[in-house]
């Protein structure tokens, strides 16, 4: 293995780091305060060319790969943005993997364009209120009437709704009972957000709230056939070309994430005199922040393994989900020493590690909690009984 300087990384590091330098810490805490999306540093970004990252050249776009993807976002999170910063880009590289391998030509050339501008924001539409983590149990149906689908359900926590021209969305387009398999009958569309026929409704949350939550009822949404992804009832395997990049890109947050915490801390802990001595000098202060860079050193390692893997075609899911289980785990980990490293003062929101906590422990919930990546390894991997 190679673990020298890769120079286009760092150049993408730099990068990164200049814009993020125009939006310190109390901007963001602004933001989230406000409920207010981040425009602003959204426009940075595409007009930067960083939103299209992984959308290949000949669609506008930087044609890297999920690598690069998470580098970008590790650097986001750690410039103190952490998830508000992430979450207004993230989904135009991970959400647009199916498009790009299943859509149609002409569906391909007309959104891909849009997306590596800036110009569309496209949200993503997979959890229930009662199907939660279990995909396959989702209710949203779409029905062929000629030219078009009628779809008709809810989804739950979709990211930047009132944002979203459009959103890609898993349906069922042949009930469970009917199917060949629990996977089999789900189908993908690209469908239009903004249609009377869609109501959207904010959730209240603990964090992240620069960028919104939302319920998302659809009420005989009428969708174009030619917006299909790939063929009918395979919407299930498409996903996964979303989901698996996914993972290693909140995986990347959560690092980045961590690293903010553990940089706050390290310099309070240098700063902060008690009993006439910095307080980093005591073991009790240093030894945690010590464990902390380590987890997140090990971490890094396995979410770099799981974007290469992607990148290179071969089978990442079990890498990906190592990658988000551990990185999660590390970053709130050292969100919880910084905090506890500044005591009191940790929960006012002046020093920021409070936020970073919020949002660090986001990642141990979503997109998929640690008890499901547990289940997959024990089962997929470790070829342990099935317990779901």
């Amino acid at each position: 293995m190679d673990f020298s300087v890769h120079e286009d990384h760092e150049a993408i590091r730099e990068g990164i780091r200049r814009i993020c330098a125009d939006f310190p810490d109390e901007y963001w805490a602004e933001k989230d305060a406000a409920h207010e999306f981040p425009w602003d540093f959204y426009q940075a970004l595409a007009e930067g060319g960083w939103v299209g990252i992984a959308i290949p050249e000949e669609f506008g776009g930087g044609g890297q790969g999920i690598t690069e993807a998470s580098i970008m976002l590790e650097e986001i999170a750690a410039s103190g943005a952490a998830m508000n910063g992430c979450s207004a880009v993230h989904l135009s590289v991970f959400g647009m993997e199916p498009v790009r391998k299943y859509g149609s030509p002409e569906l391909v050339a007309e959104v891909l364009p849009r997306v590596a501008s800036g110009d569309l924001h496209v949200a993503f539409g997979v959890t229930e209120p009662d199907a939660g983590t279990d995909t396959t149990q989702i209710k949203t149906r779409a029905v062929r009437d000629g030219d078009e689908y009628v779809i008709n359900g809810a989804k739950v926590w979709t990211t930047k709704a009132p944002h979203c021209e459009m959103c890609l969305l898993l349906v069922r387009t042949t009930p469970i009972e009917e199917a060949e398999s629990r996977t089999a009958g789900i189908s993908l569309f690209l469908v239009d957000l903004q249609d009377p026929a869609v109501d959207i409704t904010p959730i209240s949350k603990l964090g992240r709230n620069a960028v919104v939550s939302c319920e998302v009822r659809y009420d005989n949404l009428r969708v174009p056939a030619s917006r299909l992804i790939g063929e009918e009832g395979q919407g299930f395997r498409y996903i996964l070309d979303g989901l698996n990049p996914e993972r290693v890109l909140i995986a990347s947050e959560a690092l980045g994430i961590g690293r903010a915490a553990i940089r706050r801390a390290t310099d309070y802990a240098n700063d902060r005199i008690i009993f006439d001595r910095p307080i980093g000098q005591n073991q009790g202060i240093a030894f945690p922040l010590a464990e902390a860079h380590m987890k997140l050193k090990a971490a890094e390692l396995i979410i770099r393994e799981a974007s290469w893997r992607y990148d290179n075609g071969l089978s990442c899911a079990e890498a990906a989900n190592t990658a988000k289980y551990l990185a999660s785990e590390a970053g709130f980990f050292a969100a919880d020493r910084a905090m506890q490293t500044h005591g009191g003062f940790g929960y006012a929101t002046e020093y920021h590690v409070e936020r970073y906590w919020r949002e660090a422990r986001l990642m141990k919930i979503a997109p998929v909690s640690q008890e499901m990546v547990l289940n997959f390894i024990s089962n997929k991997i470790l070829g342990l009984p099935r317990s779901y």
